[in-house]
């Protein structure tokens, strides 16, 4: 039976049991004062009251099936608007009507699901979109190095090359698989940052970013760049080889976006409870336009050509995020970039002060 009929026969049934219970209390009270004409009374009590419940039983009726068409009216509209809805489609919501009684209260919830529902498709719609335009990058990517290696095979295989041109052909080789090389490291690490939760343990960003300017300081001579360090305490907590690619992720940004003569600065410490790892550098300036895509996979500053992976910053930000952080970056006036990341602090060990 439909939710209508359950709630018609209800009111039916309340009506004829009202009716009853005052059939008896009647025929008491009328027993009582009328003891000498009773058998008179109750036939004729009888006749009337019978046919009269009987009427009132089937008006009971006609009312409750108003009654309950006109209380489940908003369900039906909620049915018929889930009806309508789709993946294409979530648009769509449900009156809220008055008074705010219980189908009202209904009507919000399913509307704020739907709320919910249509902003999951949407990040589930932008991060599908985003890694269809990373694989297609990505081949892009690995296909070059391919495509470079069997040009220069075919090119110096075409004839009888000397050892001077086999000798080119291994260097072009050598060069294209070393790019393949960084580019599927690169893939990797942002594959594991985004594989789900994270090993973490304390970590001194100073630490971290010490080694990374050790590992860049000989780099930085080579292109006549001052690299300058004021690396105070930041403990953390996350794991230390991301922790570690994303700091001299920052530091290569900054070297190869750079010019002769120019600037690097890495400062850490804490501020505001956070520790933070802040990279600041002199270089070519650096449009509104460039800045939005810089931290996107394959894309590569206008200065640098077609040198790197372009997967650098890319991996900042995806370690960055792994770790619950934060990262903050804009361009500077006269050129370069001012990028700062900063990390939850690291929880402290049971059983120690503090």
């Amino acid at each position: 039976m439909t939710a209508r009929s359950r709630l018609t026969l209800l009111y039916t049934a309340l009506v004829l049991a009202a009716g009853l219970m005052l059939t008896v209390l009647t025929y008491l009270l009328f027993f009582r004062s009328m003891r000498l004409l009773i058998e008179d009374a109750v036939a004729r009590l009888l006749a009337l009251a019978v046919p009269a419940l009987l009427v009132m039983a089937v008006v009971a009726g006609l009312i409750g099936w108003l009654v309950a068409g006109r209380i489940l009216r908003p369900i039906r509209t909620i049915a018929d608007t889930a009806n309508r809805l789709s993946t294409e489609n979530l648009s769509e919501r449900v009156p809220v009507g008055r008074p705010a009684d219980e189908l009202a209260a209904l009507a919000i919830t399913i509307n704020s699901m739907l709320d919910r529902i249509q902003d999951a498709v949407a990040e589930r719609d932008r991060v599908l979109g985003s890694q269809r335009l990373f694989v297609a990058n990505a081949a892009h990517e690995l296909r070059t190095p391919l495509t470079t290696m069997r040009t220069a095979i075919d090119v110096t295989l075409d004839g009888e090359p000397d050892r001077a041109e086999l000798v080119a052909m291994a260097g072009d080789i050598a060069a294209a698989v070393d790019t393949s090389r960084r580019t599927l490291d690169g893939l990797l690490i942002l594959a594991r940052s985004h594989a789900g939760p994270l090993r973490r343990e304390p970590v001194d960003l100073a630490t971290v970013a010490a080694a990374a300017v050790a590992a860049s300081a000989g780099r930085a001579a080579d292109v006549a760049v001052i690299l300058e360090a004021d690396l105070r305490r930041a403990p953390a907590c996350g794991e230390p080889v991301l922790l570690e690619r994303m700091a001299g992720n920052l530091l290569d940004n900054a070297l190869r976006y750079n010019h002769d003569g120019g600037h690097v600065t890495v400062t850490c410490g804490i501020a505001e409870g956070y520790a933070f790892l802040r990279v600041v550098n002199t270089g070519p300036r650096v449009t509104p336009e460039e800045h939005q895509r810089l931290f996107e996979p394959f894309v590569r500053g206008a200065a640098n050509g077609t040198r790197g992976a372009g997967l650098g910053l890319s991996i900042v930000g995806a370690v960055v995020t792994a770790h619950d952080g934060e990262l903050f970056s804009v361009p500077r006036s006269g050129g370069g970039m001012d990028i700062t990341v900063t990390l939850p602090p690291a929880l402290p060990v049971a059983g120690t002060p503090g």
